[in-house]
């Protein structure tokens, strides 16, 4: 072998052995990146807003994969753990789904059954009752004759509150074109039969029908003597 043929040998192993250590490089960038970043899992990240107390679907949410490091304890990794929930508070496009964000969707008791009805949203709801809430139900009343007070009736106490629909816009009936279209919430109650009853009879008959919030914890009935309420009465 004469010297051109090392030389050509030598650089042919020179080359070899660069190769090999840019190889040995990019593993070891490779492996140092897998290090720190560790394997992927799947999370959900929210395609729109979701308003506060509302029931939540897997339409509202975009599977994605990021690192599992990377990703918080309480992140939701499965839909399936949104089943029967609602968002505890209002959520923002964009954002992962965590467990803390939401919360069981009130269920009814032994006994009890539901019942939606149309509240005038200016004089019942504003915002401030939501599913979980407990309530009082106030209805207003002609008087049954001519020249019989009106009256003022508690119908249900501790009403609890399932569900909280969207704010509609109704238009009144053809026997009442002297009123003026009003928004109205859907709200659903979970009631026994006799309340069930009450609450149906007042949205079908009552002026108006109002709802109390009732603060947690405390205990409204109202005795039965003190359920009406006439204004020429009060003294």
């Amino acid at each position: 072998m004469n010297s051109r043929q090392r030389r050509g040998v030598i650089l042919l192993l020179l080359s070899v052995l660069c190769a090999l250590g840019a190889f040995a490089g990019v593993l070891s960038v490779i492996s140092d990146v897998e290090s720190k970043v560790g394997p992927e899992v799947t999370a959900y990240r929210l395609k729109t807003d979701v308003a506060p107390y509302t029931p939540l679907s897997t339409g509202q949410f975009e599977k994605i994969k990021m690192p599992e490091r990377w990703l918080s304890k309480n992140a939701v990794t499965d839909l399936a753990g949104i089943r029967d929930k609602i968002a505890v508070t209002g959520l923002r496009e964009g954002s992962l789904l965590q467990s803390d964000m939401i919360v069981d969707r009130p269920a009814l008791r032994p006994g009890q059954q539901e019942v939606a009805i149309m509240i005038d949203a200016a004089t019942g709801v504003a915002g401030k009752i939501t599913p979980g809430s407990t309530v009082n139900v106030y209805a207003t009343f002609e008087g049954e004759r001519e020249g019989d007070p009106d009256q003022s009736r508690v119908i249900v106490t501790n009403a609890r509150v399932l569900d909280v629909g969207r704010l509609t816009a109704l238009r009144p009936d053809e026997n009442d074109r002297g009123r003026e279209p009003t928004d109205a919430v859907p709200i659903t109650f979970a009631l026994s039969a006799i309340d069930a009853q009450r609450i149906t009879y007042a949205e079908s008959f009552a002026q108006r029908v109002r709802l109390a919030l009732v603060a947690p914890g405390t205990d409204t009935t109202v005795p039965d003597s003190q359920r009406t309420y006439e204004l020429a009465k009060d003294k």
